[in-house]
């Protein structure tokens, strides 16, 4: 292959991370280039977009995590780029004002420090080049605590995917990595060093769920990201509903009762759950699930938790506070600030009305508010 080819092999093959990017906004879908590219967008703390440049470096792995098309033994075409091929295609994608960031990941091709390794260099070409742009580097499991802290220093993000929710569900998904040394033990360490106050604060750390490929229950998955948000102050966390027919035949998730139709659904809910306690003020122990441990699939989180605390309601739309406010199925930030705006000028909220057209979602809100 030449390294046209190749690129478009390997970034076609990083579609499977979406460590960087979620599909919950239309603005934030990745995209295919006519040449073949992943393009993924990034949503900024500001609100604006950006454009990320995203492939693999290899594909070539030695690891056999059984939900992955790429493990070893999986047939599929293999190839590997070099630091100089990469940070030279970027470069000219970033030069012609195509891409704004580059994500780089890669498959185990060797052992975990030499593909750090490779994937340092890249970095380092780039900022030795003069690009101070955002760089978005994964962390690839086992990897050195030395590696680590080098891709901490070239980065504007790190991340390394958690995979699933503790060390039971783990060992169904992979015999070549260690749960607590190969993953958790780095997530730890990265937060130690992007921790407030610490040299490299100002990078971001991220992770992802693979969801329904092992036996993990939504209540495990909460937990869990919850703990990563409260204890290890990780930035953003995403969820992936496995992709049946990309794993082992033996994986729990390809035996699975659940549909296609309801994985996605169930990938929904969890970044419903993730708003919730990233942005709404809910613990983690307050999301409801059902005697099974899951979220329910017909009705959104928020309107579960309301039902199941009729104690709390009803919210007075015209005197109580914002967390209160934020609680009310149906009302979420840009309504909420639009209620308090009107309460700032004096007006009095007498109806739904007087705050926009009352679709579906808005009138999840009567019932629990009073004017």
């Amino acid at each position: 292959m030449d390294t046209l080819e190749k690129l478009a092999t390997l970034s076609r093959d990083s579609r499977y991370d979406l460590a960087c990017s979620c599909a919950t906004a239309e603005n934030e879908h990745r995209r295919r280039s006519r040449d073949d590219k992943w393009i993924y967008p990034v949503i900024l703390p500001d609100g604006g977009t950006t454009y990320l440049f995203k492939t693999l470096l290899s594909n070539e792995c030695i690891n056999n995590c059984r939900y992955c098309p790429l493990r070893v033994g999986s047939d599929t075409c293999r190839c590997s780029m070099t630091p100089e091929e990469t940070a030279t295609a970027f470069l000219d994608y970033y030069n012609s004002g195509r891409v704004t960031g580059l994500f780089l990941s890669s498959a185990v091709s060797r052992n975990p420090d030499s593909t750090m390794e490779l994937i340092n260099r890249t970095a380092s070409l780039l900022r030795r080049s003069g690009f101070r742009g955002y760089i978005h580097l994964k962390v690839i499991p086992g990897a050195s605590d030395a590696a680590i802290t080098h891709s901490v220093s070239l980065a504007s993000a790190v991340s390394l995917n958690i995979e699933t929710a503790g060390e039971e569900n783990f060992m169904s998904l992979s015999d070549t990595k260690h749960y607590m040394r190969d993953i958790i033990g780095p997530i730890k360490l990265i937060s130690r060093l992007t921790a407030k106050g610490c040299r490299y604060d100002r990078v971001k750390q991220t992770t992802q769920f693979v969801v329904g490929a092992s036996r993990e229950t939504d209540r495990q998955l909460i937990s869990y990201s919850w703990n990563l948000y409260r204890n290890l102050g990780l930035s953003r966390i995403y969820f992936s509903a496995y992709q049946r027919g990309c794993g082992s035949p033996d994986l729990p998730g390809e035996n699975s009762p659940v549909t296609n139709a309801e994985l996605l659904a169930r990938e929904h809910r969890l970044y419903q759950v993730d708003w919730l306690m990233r942005k709404y003020g809910f613990r983690g122990d307050e999301i409801p699930v059902g005697v099974d441990g899951n979220l329910s699939l017909e009705t959104d989180p928020k309107e579960m938790w309301a039902r199941a605390h009729p104690e709390f309601f009803p919210v007075n739309i015209n005197t109580d506070g914002k967390q209160r406010l934020l609680r009310v199925p149906g009302f979420g930030k840009i309504m909420i600030d639009k209620i308090l705006t009107a309460r700032g000028s004096g007006s009095r909220i007498r109806s739904l009305d007087q705050l926009g057209k009352v679709g579906r979602v808005m009138g999840k809100s009567r019932g629990y508010i009073t004017f």
